[in-house]
């Protein structure tokens, strides 16, 4: 998975998928240079094993992942142990004191029993490495998550729209593909532009959504 300290910042996915690197510096916790797992092109369809829109956020929404770097490493953390779990993320969004995506549980399971082991790795992980970065040992760092299983195919739609434009609404950005940290860009460069258009027609203020978060970006 992710772990260390002061990797390039996140390959963007432009036109071509050509990778875009930075350096930050200030850090001394150096983290191996891995390339980002990106997901498959989604299906954009409920599956028997159903799909689920996940909300995880920090203890007292605390900003710890507020900068580029921090939003690097929890992205491609939650995209690695997403691969390692046989989860399908079609919709993500990472921000400095939460994240959101929408995903399919694994072909071969009939429910989400997976989920919380997953995302148990995902917090270990990176709550480790943000603490020894930070120097606070043992602090708390991810409060909980929240899970809602999608069977209707218009509520999947309207949810994968939600997430792809979260950024947009939390005012971090005029448009969603300018947000590094969420799968806007993606999935405009692996879904057609009739698909692309079609998902963000979805309307999304009638959603009931916990979402009560500020992020911001350092």
């Amino acid at each position: 998975m992710e772990c260390g300290g002061a990797p390039p910042l996140l390959r963007s996915l432009p036109k071509s998928k050509i990778v875009v690197l930075r350096r930050s510096s200030g850090h001394s916790y150096p983290m191996p240079d891995r390339a980002t797992p990106w997901p498959h092109a989604p299906k954009h369809q409920v599956s028997e094993s159903g799909a689920y829109f996940v909300t995880a956020g920090t203890y007292l929404k605390a900003q710890y992942f507020r900068t580029p770097q921090r939003l690097e490493v929890l992205q491609r953390g939650l995209l690695t142990v997403a691969r390692d779990f046989s989860w399908e993320l079609e919709a993500w969004a990472v921000f400095s004191n939460h994240y959101q995506f929408v995903a399919h549980s694994q072909s071969d399971s009939a429910d989400a029993t997976s989920l919380s082991q997953m995302l148990g790795v995902l917090h270990t992980r990176t709550a480790g490495w943000i603490n020894r970065l930070d120097k606070t040992p043992g602090r708390k760092v991810w409060h909980n998550f929240w899970d809602t299983r999608l069977t209707y195919q218009k509520s999947y739609l309207a949810r994968l729209n939600y997430v792809h434009q979260n950024a947009v609404k939390h005012r971090l950005v005029p448009l969603a593909n300018q947000y590094r940290w969420c799968s806007a860009r993606w999935f405009e460069s692996v879904a057609s532009t009739a698909m692309v258009r079609s998902i963000y027609g979805f309307k999304t203020n009638a959603l009931t959504v916990g979402d009560d978060f500020t992020p911001i970006v350092d």
